[in-house]
């Protein structure tokens, strides 16, 4: 009898060790990436033959780790360059290099990670405005800088570290300004310390930037990007009222981590409300199995909860799959990483605490702001629909306003409006729902003559 056929998508920290743990108990698993290179976004790896010295920082030996895995497993089918676009019953929609494809699955475990959660500010379509993570992108892909000048802005632990990595590659920074107070921070040390050797990180990160002239400012109010045709200046207001300018060429700028759902969402996966992290994540329980039987979740696809835990939650999930499948599993191995994952929720509650969400930055979206850039949508088209159209549900609003309709289906600017229609209909964020997924989750060609 042949071997059950067991897919994974993304082959960050999370898909690496599931592939790796999978075919050390002898299956013969394929790993699906939209990447050239294994490594995902944490860890995202140059062009082939380019160095770029410096730019995972403390990480260098766990990034190691993670790209030389698949070097040392033959029996990994490793699929780089491939997007999958869709889930339908036991089949992945494929797009390659070669076309569009498809790929039957018996288990599939998504480890599909999360990208930058982005609110809009006045200026914020300017050409030069990044998100953080785009920043470190095109840093740790390409070995540039965004701008010759950068102003980075933000609320989570990726501020100081995006920072530190822009000035290690000779960047000129030439402000860093946290969104969230500095008190928080403090208050959350205790459960910080739940991961110590982290926690020394994030210290040792903002030290090294304050020594090198970058004393974050925290609690930053109003920001806005100006500018005529591209960037010029970045103006924010201080904790105290005080307005300061910032002559600049680029902005990186987001508030926090988004989970991607959408592949969960087409597999038909329940989902519940992260209350911590302000989104709809698909339910999962702590060994990674979701509502549907066939299908598992891994890393920050499912909840955000960073590299380490991603690592870790790989692992544990091929553990359960290989339970599932009625294949042996270490015991005592499950019971050690179920532990280190209670250990890591621990840290990231505390974490989500630290840095919480910048409400007031939702209070200086004016109407004539651009929100949806895809469609052309207005915060204030939003506002209307939800007073005028009794549109109290994000999906409603799509309808009547296209929100999320563009190529981006959402998941750029959806976070964003479901929040400022919560706020016109004075509810929480979870009720206003979610939006749902739509094939194909990303941009793909639609060719002549394929099905």
């Amino acid at each position: 009898m042949a071997d059950p056929l067991v897919v994974i998508v993304g082959a960050g920290p999370a898909g690496v060790r599931a592939a790796e743990t999978l075919a050390l108990a002898g299956l013969q698993p394929i790993l699906i990436d939209e990447a050239e290179r294994p490594g995902g976004q944490i860890y995202r790896q140059p062009p082939a033959g380019a160095v770029r010295p410096g730019i995972y920082g403390l990480e260098i030996r766990k990034a190691a780790g993670i790209h030389g895995v698949l070097a040392g497993l033959g029996a990994v089918d490793y699929r780089p360059r491939t997007l999958v676009w869709n889930v339908f019953q036991d089949r992945l929609d494929l797009l390659t290099i070669e076309g569009h494809g498809e790929q039957r699955f018996d288990r599939l475990i998504l480890a599909t990670g999360a990208m930058d959660r982005a609110l809009p500010f006045p200026g914020w379509t300017l050409p030069g405005v990044f998100t953080l993570g785009g920043a470190q992108i095109a840093l740790k892909s390409q070995g540039v800088s965004i701008g010759r000048r950068v102003a980075l802005v933000g609320a989570g632990p990726l501020l100081p570290l995006v920072a530190h990595q822009y000035v290690g590659a000779g960047a000129q920074v030439v402000a860093v300004l946290d969104v969230t107070p500095f008190a928080p921070k403090l208050l959350q040390l205790l459960g910080l310390a739940a991961e110590p050797g982290t926690l020394a990180k994030g210290l040792w990160y903002t030290a090294r930037n304050r020594m090198q002239g970058l004393a974050a400012a925290y609690g930053v109010r109003a920001i806005r990007a100006e500018g005529k045709r591209q960037v010029e200046a970045l103006i924010y207001k201080d904790a105290m009222g005080v307005e300061h300018r910032i002559a600049c060429d680029a902005i990186g700028a987001s508030c926090g981590l988004r989970s991607e759902t959408q592949l969960a969402d087409l597999a038909g996966c329940a989902f519940v409300f992260d209350q911590v992290g302000r989104q709809w994540v698909p339910q999962r329980t702590g060994q990674g199995r979701s509502s549907v039987p066939a299908v598992y979740l891994a890393g920050d696809g499912a909840g955000i909860g960073g590299a380490d835990a991603a690592e870790l939650q790989g692992r544990r999930t091929a553990l359960a799959v290989l339970e599932d499948l009625g294949r042996p599993v270490d015991l005592a191995e499950a019971a050690r990483l179920d532990r280190r994952l209670a250990r890591q929720a621990r840290f990231r509650k505390a974490l989500e605490n630290a840095y919480p969400f910048p409400d007031h930055l939702l209070d200086d979206v004016a109407d004539e702001e651009m929100v949806c850039r895809c469609e052309g949508i207005t915060a204030g088209a939003l506002r209307e629909a939800a007073r005028d159209k009794d549109a109290a549900e994000i999906n409603r609003l799509k309808a009547f306003t296209r929100i999320g309709m563009g190529r981006c289906q959402g998941r750029v600017c959806g976070h964003a409006a479901a929040e400022l229609l919560a706020r016109a209909s004075g509810v929480g964020i979870e009720g206003v729902g979610r939006l749902r997924g739509q094939p194909p989750v990303k941009p793909i060609p639609v060719l002549g003559g394929v099905p």
